[in-house]
């Protein structure tokens, strides 16, 4: 019996022989990261997140083409090299995947920590659920906060929740602003997870 064509199946392979010539680290995030750390609901793109190392935006460019990704723009080195973001089309498959260059901070870490895991029956490296919860908290589009809030409940138990406030602290720093850490304790709010863990310490003893 022929096996089913599955396009996302085919992208991530695409990416992952181009990643593989350069020998660069990458990862899945966005939808396809949320669906494997618990989110139920359908995406019809890809994101990845790539760190450049000593490699070039040209070589990345050529190794992307040679693996049969198609850039949607017409000069997609120019354009990687400016909007550190390049759509992108699998010929074959005609899947679409976003390309995001790594940038230092944080992004750094999440690279180091990704884990590889099944996805589309491809196993990748995959943004681990906490640095995938402060990127779409970040992000803070709806569906980026019903990701968060899917997480949260399939992964309650597992989470480093404090990890994820000093991540959002630090950007909040970076960017000026402060309404990161308290789009977090909201969800923790609407998904009956206390906000902080009350310290434990030995009992005292009776005198």
């Amino acid at each position: 019996m022929p096996q089913r064509e599955n396009p996302l199946a085919d992208a991530l392979a695409a990416c992952a022989r181009a990643f593989r010539k350069l020998g660069v680290r990458w990862y899945v995030f966005g939808a396809q990261a949320a669906i494997v750390h618990g989110a139920a609901r359908l995406s019809a793109d890809l994101d990845v997140t790539v760190e450049l190392g000593d490699a070039s935006i040209d070589a990345l460019v050529a190794a992307l083409v040679a693996a049969g990704c198609e850039p949607q723009i017409d000069d997609p080195v120019e354009f990687l090299a400016e909007a550190r973001v390049l759509p992108l089309l699998h010929k074959k498959s005609r899947f679409p995947i976003d390309l995001v260059l790594a940038g230092l901070g944080l992004e750094g870490r999440y690279l180091a920590d990704a884990r590889v895991q099944a996805v589309a029956g491809v196993r990748v490296p995959v943004a681990r659920p906490e640095g995938l919860i402060v990127m779409k908290i970040l992000a803070g589009r709806p569906k980026d906060l019903d990701d968060v809030r899917a997480i949260l409940a399939a992964r309650t138990t597992e989470l480093g929740l404090g990890q994820v406030r000093r991540d959002l602290s630090e950007l909040e720093e970076a960017l000026d602003q402060s309404d990161l850490v308290p789009v977090l304790e909201r969800l923790l709010a609407e998904a009956g997870i206390r906000k902080r863990p009350k310290p434990r310490g030995r009992p005292k003893k009776e005198r």
